[in-house]
Parts: structure tokens; sequence; C-alpha cells
């Protein structure tokens, strides 16, 4: 007579054969038309578990629940590749590592949108579907607002949607795709780091392989290619970035570091009330005196992004130990023309520019009549020694030929921009959409809270 439970062990673990030969094939399916793919496709095993709902990682395993693969298995063999894909890309873009204190309802359909729509815009036999109506319309709404379906600018956009519980249910029933529970396990802040530093080299080999060997295979990758960009980008501070533009100068200030107490009471002592050593009454020190900041006003730049990057660094630039008691700052606003050139030169200035502040022109984009009044400043000696310009645009313009004589940056906002070629003197930096946004302490949650993406002409001295 047959064991019942020793039939069923062996009929659990047959079925478990068979669901790693499944995950097994989809892998080599992904690798053979997708090798750009080969390190990450590796890097996960596979385990049984009868609690998932449907399939799951943790940046480790891909967790599965038997019954739910072979059935997925029998409807199509492309689901398999879909949700295997699915998962890898979850940890390529470190969403199990950057939800921070995110509303996790929100974040979870957040991943799954951008993740799919990367997947639908792939044109591989072995995965693509056809999107049905409803993500194409998804999809569509999202891109009004946003230029790259990342997962933290659509989990913004869906936030500002404020949805209704039946309109969020119908969403989550078509983007869900995996079980994100393995995300907030409580060991996962151990696992944290290291599963992180894995991903991103992951990420950065995968990268140069679409750029270089792959070139043919990466044609058909969608929007993956242009989002791993984006997130291979380095990061730096913005107040780090902006003190690159400081000068070396004297300033009238108590020097502590050159006050010796030691020979000052001495004197106190020796002499009464003549100390022999008294502070020096100057100190040098960097920072920023003469500066510009161009602001990009034709119709295609968000006049509310426009105000919040001004707001944004000006805070910067307002803090004592960031800039020269009289400084000589211009915010120039340009669209295919100079409209306006505003001076700044003390704080006060900078108060009452911000308090009536209103954005001028609407036209089109062209760089070069901005860096030509800036040229002719330079050569009217209308600068002590400038350093630096920074051009606040969407990248939709005409770029000058020629260096100028000053250090120049392109500041973009990551989800709102046009990566067109900066030219190669330039810098061009994406800043994260929640540095400009003004949010909550509990909601910011990007492990990279107030910093820069720094590429092109990468990190200089300045």
């Amino acid at each position: 007579m047959i064991d019942p439970t020793r039939h069923r062990q062996l009929q659990e673990l047959n079925l478990v054969n068979v669901c790693t030969e499944i995950l097994y094939n989809s892998r080599n399916e992904l690798y053979m038309n997708m090798r750009f793919l080969d390190i990450s496709l590796s890097s996960l095993q596979f385990t049984a578990d009868t609690g998932c709902r449907g399939m799951g990682t943790d940046g480790f395993v891909i967790y599965y629940h038997p019954e739910y693969l072979c059935d997925l298995y029998k409807k199509s063999r492309i689901l398999v590749n879909r949700s295997y894909l699915h998962l890898v890309l979850h940890c390529l873009f470190c969403h199990l590592d950057t939800r921070g204190k995110r509303a996790p309802e929100y974040w979870n359909l957040a991943c799954d949108i951008a993740m799919e729509s990367i997947i639908d815009s792939m044109y591989q036999k072995c995965i693509y579907i056809a999107p049905n109506p409803y993500r194409r319309d998804i999809y569509l709404r999202l891109r009004k607002e946003l230029k790259v379906l990342t997962a933290e600018g659509v989990y913004k956009v869906l936030q500002k949607w404020e949805m209704e519980e039946p309109r969020f249910n119908r969403m989550a029933a078509e983007f869900c795709i995996d079980d994100h529970k393995y995300w907030y396990q409580k060991d996962s802040g151990q696992k944290s780091q290291p599963r992180k530093n894995k991903w991103d080299n992951n990420r950065e080999k995968m990268q140069t392989e679409m750029e270089t060997f792959a070139n043919k295979a990466s044609d058909d990758s969608g929007d993956l290619i242009e989002q791993v960009r984006i997130e291979n980008r380095e990061r730096y501070d913005y107040k780090k970035f902006l003190r690159k533009f400081a000068v070396l100068k004297e300033e009238v200030q108590v020097d502590p570091d050159s006050f010796d107490y030691v020979f000052y009471t001495y004197g106190l002592e020796l002499y009464g009330n003549m100390p022999l050593i008294e502070p020096q009454e100057t100190r040098e020190m960097y920072r920023v005196e003469d500066f510009v900041i161009v602001i990009d006003t034709s119709m295609s730049c968000s006049g509310d992004l426009v105000r919040r990057f001004l707001e944004e660094t000006y805070s910067v630039l307002a803090e004592s130990e960031s800039y020269f008691r009289k400084i000589n700052i211009h915010i120039i606003q340009c669209d295919d023309k100079v409209q306006d050139d505003h001076i700044i030169t003390s704080q006060e200035d900078m108060d009452e520019y911000m308090e009536n502040f209103t954005i001028m022109g609407h036209g089109g984009t062209d760089f070069r009549p901005a860096f030509e009044y800036v040229n002719s400043l330079v050569l009217q000696q209308r600068f002590h020694k400038l350093r630096g310009l920074i051009y606040f645009t969407d990248g939709e313009g005409i770029f000058p030929v020629k260096k100028p004589v000053y250090e120049t940056a392109f500041v973009f906002i990551k989800d709102n921009y046009t990566d067109l070629s900066v030219p190669p003197w330039a810098i061009k930096l994406i800043l994260e959409p929640g540095d400009l946004a003004r949010q909550e302490e509990e909601e910011l949650t990007d492990d990279w809270g107030g910093q820069v993406i720094l590429t092109e002409g990468g990190e200089r001295e300045m």
C-alpha cells in the first residue's frame, strides 16, 4: 500500500521540478533574445513558496507558487517570460531599496506600471503581447505628464490623481504582476546595501553591453535603454555642485582658526590688559561672488518647475556661508531671445526678486542669445571673475557650438526633459523630481534626496 503522505510529497517534488524546468527554459529564452540581460537573468535563484501570491523576489531569489506557475505556463509561455523579466527589472531599478517611506500601495503599483511599460515597449517575440486599450490609455495619460515613465515619476502622478478605491483596484488588477511582500521582510535592512550594490553593478554592465556589443538587440529594447541610462547617472549633492563656482577671497571676519589662546592669555598675564596676539580680522573663504542663472521661459518649460528650481537654487545661495556679502548674480530669462536680466547684489535683492517673480517670454527655445548676452557682459567687464553659468531648461533648443570662457551647466528635471546631446564642453545635470518638490519630511523618500545626476562633461574642477 502506498503511503499517502509519501505520495503527496513525491507529487509536490515532481511539481517543483517541473516549475524549475519552466523557469530555466524561460531564462534561456530571454537570454537568447536579449543577451545584454545575461548577468541579471542568472542573478536570481528559484524557490517554491506556497505562501506566495503568484511570483515574487527579494533581489536574491525568485519565489513562486508551484500551481500558479504551472497554470501560467499552460496559458502561455510568453506570460512566464514576461513575469520573469518583470521581476528582474524590479531588481535592476532597485525598487526594493528605494521605496523609503512612500505609501506602499501606490509605490507597488507605480513600480509595476513602470516595468510593464518597459516590457510593452519591447518588440521581442518571446515577451510581446499587444497592450489592451486600457493599458494604452493609462500610458498615454502618464506620458502627458512624464517624458520617461520611471517608478518615481509614476508614483507622484498616481498620488496627484487621488483615485477612488474602485479605480485604484482596477488599475492594480491590470498591472500588479508579482507579490511584493518580499520587499518588506524584517531582515531586508541587512540585505539592502549588498543587494543594491549587486544590482547597480549588473545595471552598469548591462548598459555597457547594450551600447557596445548588443546594439542590434538593444534596438528592440524600447524604453529600457533610456531608463537604464537615467538610473546609471552618477549623483552629486546639488549644494556641493553650486559651491564649485565659488572663488577664494578675503572677507572681513574674525578667523578663529588663526587665534591662539595660549599666547593670548600669556600676554594678558604678563602685560596686564595687553594681549600678545590678536585674532586676524579677515579670513580667506571660498564663496560665490559672480554667477549667472539662465531660465528657459519657452512654452515647453513649466512655470511651476522654473519657480521651484529658482527657489531651490536661491535657498542654497542664500546661506551665509555660500556667498559674499557683496555679490553679483544675474538672473536671466530667455526663450529665443533675452527677455529680462535682473541683477542681485544682496540677499535683500534676492528676497524682493523672489517675492515679485514673474515669467517672461513663452516663445521658442534658442540657447545662443543668452550666451551671446553674457559674453557681451564679460567683454564689458561687468563681472569681477565669472566662474560659471547654470541654464535651467528642458533641452529642446539650439545649443551654441563654441565653448565660453566660463564653466556651463545645463540643468534638467528627470522625467521632464528631452535627452538631447549637450555640447561636450558643458556639464549636464539631471535633478531628481523630488529635489524641487518641497514635500514634507515624511514624503521625502529617495535614497538620493537633495541630489543631482551629473553626466556628459562629468565632475570638473572649477
